[in-house]
């Protein structure tokens, strides 16, 4: 269950209300920071993530890695996940790379003790933080032959993996974390509720396709055209437009952008 306070949020004279939709640990994150900057931010995680569902999997791959090697992080999930379930501890093999998308995956990554000079990711200027982003980093290397480990939830994109393959690489998919939709609490429902009552009061921060998969779950058949949603990347604005948004504006993943397009007109 979320917990959630619900206490004033459709206040007009306080400015929009942000519905942050990341998983609880990263919501609440982001709500502190977007808090700080004066914005009216409240957590409504969409997506519920659990524990690697076989440590022993994780910890074969990890020993069979050799120099050379990239093992790929598709979330800050992925990483947290993946050392809880090997005890807490993270003893990364020299000579081996630790690959991410973006700021929150690398911070991850350092926290759990792997070396910065170890990681490669788009920089924190990049306009954008995906796997074609990464990849421009690294597709000037030889591949053939080179052991590639992405450590990802169920399902995803495959976009990553298929070009290290065409490209010769020896790849294979590790599952780090489990996903699932969120099941809100009643203050929870309350905050959904109140958004839907108060459509152009709300601007909904998105990073994943998924998020607004699993909000449809919730409330099937509600009207999404008088909201706003702030997006990460086009994938994700394509499917909030399939699923009835008409104001759907693209913004980095940086703080600084989120709070420039939260404080921009409707």
């Amino acid at each position: 269950m979320v917990a959630l306070q619900t206490d004033n949020l459709m206040d007009s004279t306080d400015g929009p209300l942000l519905l942050v939709t990341r998983p609880a640990e990263q919501a609440a994150g982001w709500v502190s920071k977007l808090r700080a900057q004066g914005l009216r931010a409240e957590a409504l995680p969409l997506i519920a993530i659990g524990p690697a569902p076989d440590a022993a999997a994780l910890r074969l791959m990890l020993a069979a890695l050799s120099p050379g090697a990239l093992v790929m992080f598709v979330s800050p999930n992925a990483v947290q996940q993946s050392v809880a379930a090997l005890g807490g501890r993270l003893i990364w093999p020299q000579g081996v790379r630790a690959a991410a998308t973006g700021p929150g995956t690398v911070a991850a990554l350092m926290e759990a003790g792997v070396p910065a000079g170890s990681i490669v990711s788009p920089p924190e200027a990049a306009l954008q933080f995906d796997s074609e982003a990464l990849w421009q980093l690294l597709q000037h290397e030889d591949w053939c032959g080179r052991q590639v480990r992405v450590v990802r939830g169920e399902g995803g994109r495959e976009w990553f993996a298929d070009t290290l393959r065409a490209a010769g690489a020896e790849v294979q998919l590790v599952q780090g974390y489990s996903r699932c939709a969120a099941t809100l609490d009643e203050p929870g429902q309350a905050l959904l509720q109140r958004a839907l009552a108060h459509p152009a009061d709300v601007r909904w921060l998105f990073s994943s396709s998924e998020s607004i998969d699993h909000l449809m779950g919730l409330v099937p058949g509600a009207d999404w055209s008088a909201s706003q949603a702030l997006v990460s990347h086009p994938r994700i604005a394509e499917r909030a437009l399939e699923r009835g948004w008409r104001h759907v504006l693209l913004v980095p993943p940086g703080l600084d952008a989120i709070v420039r397009a939260a404080r921009g007109p409707h």
